[in-house]
């Protein structure tokens, strides 16, 4: 605040401070503060006053002023309770987005909700910071670093769920895709891939006594009874049981035909057909957990690099601020009696 006077010259009026020492113009406390009330918004700093003469092209006279600086800081802990962790609680559940996995289908959705709660806090902030287009203030910074990371999560989302849900049929995986993300990323990311126990099919043979029962012993190029093999009479007969999957009223028939040439023939035709769909079958589901796998590692990936930049873009953008390194004490408290009195009154009735 400037005082001072357009009209009389400083030989008509010669303004000072009364509390000014001779000798210099500068007054330290240079308003009364006894009757002021505390703001629940601003800490006062400095208060000092200076003299100032200055001479004019248009008058040899000199006109003098007073100008009174008032140094200000605002109260911290209203936008860091209500706007600054919360922000920091939302961008850090950006990071969460990647430990979701991608068969729950979630993914994209929380990092749509986790956006516009950002445009939330967005509103909130232009309402309270006074508009303006010289400085970008630090919140809003932080805000805008927590949107586009917000932005970026949603598209490597995008890609991490189009790997996730690839199939044999429509893509097909690259050599250097295999050995980078399938052999190399899972070792620098701590990943261990769960080994699964073999359940390739199993060939169950029937033998008796220990021999396996082969079709040479065909009689004349028919089936033989039982009857008709003497030497299998006194057999014990290992393997599976035609009742436990015919049925009794088959099992007689069945037993008849057991060393049929024909139906040899077509059983084996049907066991080559058996296992040729279902390698096919298993080669298939390979190649989609494979993807599947793939995405996980990019998930995985994906988790510890936004997990720097939020910490890296914290740290950073909070270390700005000038509070943390001002460190003088506000004189409106110890010089305000309204205050003093104020502050011992509580503190009786406490």
């Amino acid at each position: 605040m400037k005082f001072g006077s357009w009209t009389y010259d400083g030989f008509k009026v010669d303004l000072r401070h009364k509390d000014e020492v001779e000798g210099t113009n500068l007054v330290e406390i240079g308003i009364d503060l006894s009757e002021f009330y505390l703001s629940v918004e601003w800490d006062i700093l400095d208060v000092p006053a200076i003299r100032n003469e200055k001479f004019y092209t248009c008058c040899e006279e000199p006109y003098i002023d007073i100008t009174f600086n008032i140094s200000m800081r605002r109260k911290t802990l209203f936008y860091t309770v209500n706007l600054i962790i919360p922000c920091m609680g939302i961008s850090f559940l950006t990071v969460l987005v990647f430990y979701l996995p991608s068969d729950s289908g979630e993914k994209v959705s929380l990092s749509i909700s986790i956006l516009l709660s950002l445009t939330v806090f967005f509103l909130l902030l232009a309402e309270i910071i006074p508009p303006t287009s010289l400085v970008v203030p630090l919140l809003g910074k932080y805000l805008l670093f927590t949107m586009i990371l917000v932005t970026l999560s949603i598209c490597v989302t995008v890609v991490v769920l189009n790997v996730h849900f690839r199939t044999p049929s429509t893509h097909k995986m690259a050599p250097w895709v295999k050995r980078v993300f399938l052999h190399l990323l899972p070792r620098l990311l701590l990943m261990r891939r769960p080994a699964y126990p073999d359940d390739s099919p199993k060939v169950m043979v029937r033998t008796c006594n220990g021999t396996e029962l082969q079709p040479q012993d065909y009689v004349g190029g028919r089936c033989p009874s039982y009857d008709e093999l003497p030497h299998y009479s006194g057999c014990r007969i290992h393997g599976p049981k035609e009742e436990d999957v015919v049925g009794p009223q088959l099992v007689e028939p069945l037993r008849r035909l057991h060393f049929c040439p024909d139906l040899q023939r077509a059983m084996e035709s049907v066991h080559y057909i058996a296992d040729h769909t279902r390698r096919y079958e298993d080669q298939m589901s390979q190649v989609k957990e494979d993807w599947k796998y793939v995405a996980m590692v990019l998930d995985r990936l994906f988790l510890w690099i936004f997990s720097v930049a939020v910490l890296v873009g914290t740290c950073g953008i909070i270390l700005h601020a000038p509070t943390l390194y001002d460190t003088r004490e506000p004189i409106d408290m110890m010089m305000s009696e309204v205050a003093i009195a104020t502050f011992h009154h509580h503190k009786s009735l406490s």
